[in-house]
């Protein structure tokens, strides 16, 4: 005969007193991110919490654009999400990567695209792999270095967005190089002037230094 169902009182039931702020917690981080597979992101959330990692978890909730694909695929917020993860590292091994990729329910052929675009060993200059990472979500050179200042920027969201003259010219140069197209003449002479802006704004790029201007370089 089946054993019968043990009842519990109230007094009885005992709630660590820690789980409820841990369970809000992740509950707002899954509203903000809107994983395709929650149970795989959320494996990927409680074991980054107990390493004391970054958690893949967007700073917010991004809108679909009108022209996005229902499918997942990688966006602004989860690019930023990899660059905190693995931006201090500098050299990032593919394995690991990978591993990331996965853990935001990125398409793993997505990485692959993005990876054979230069030629990768087993690790990856990661700022790289940023730089291509903005390409895929930009229609164009000058949208993708937007994509990559709104990324990298300290601003507040919908700010100047600036970045270090450094850090954008080493981005831009190795799209152009990437491109493929853009003799490198015209390359200097574009970032010549964005370099006489930025000396007078104590070395940083604004959105506004290159998405006003004329250019041949989209």
């Amino acid at each position: 005969m089946p054993l019968p169902e043990t009842m519990f009182c109230a007094q009885q039931i005992k709630i660590p007193p820690e789980l409820p702020d841990i369970l809000k917690q992740f509950t707002k981080a899954a509203v903000r991110t809107q994983p395709h597979d929650v149970l795989q992101w959320a494996a990927a959330y409680f074991s980054a919490l107990s390493k004391g990692e970054t958690l893949p978890v967007k700073e917010r909730m991004e809108m679909p654009l009108a022209t996005e694909k229902t499918d997942a695929g990688l966006t602004p917020g989860l690019l930023k999400i990899l660059h905190k993860q693995l931006s201090p590292k500098g050299m990032v091994n593919v394995a690991e990567l990978k591993e990331k990729w996965k853990h935001l329910c990125l398409p793993e052929e997505q990485l692959n695209a993005i990876l054979q675009l230069d030629d990768f060993g087993e690790e990856v200059e990661w700022m790289k792999v940023l730089a291509l990472g903005c390409s895929v979500l930009g229609k164009s050179l000058l949208s993708s270095m937007k994509h990559a200042c709104e990324i990298l920027t300290r601003d507040p969201e919908g700010g100047a967005a600036r970045i270090p003259f450094e850090t954008f010219s080493f981005l831009y140069s190795y799209l152009a190089t990437i491109d493929g197209e853009i003799p490198e003449e015209k390359t200097e002479a574009f970032l010549h002037g964005i370099k006489e802006q930025a000396d007078q704004q104590s070395g940083m790029v604004l959105l506004r230094n290159f998405l006003t201007q004329p250019s041949t370089l989209f």
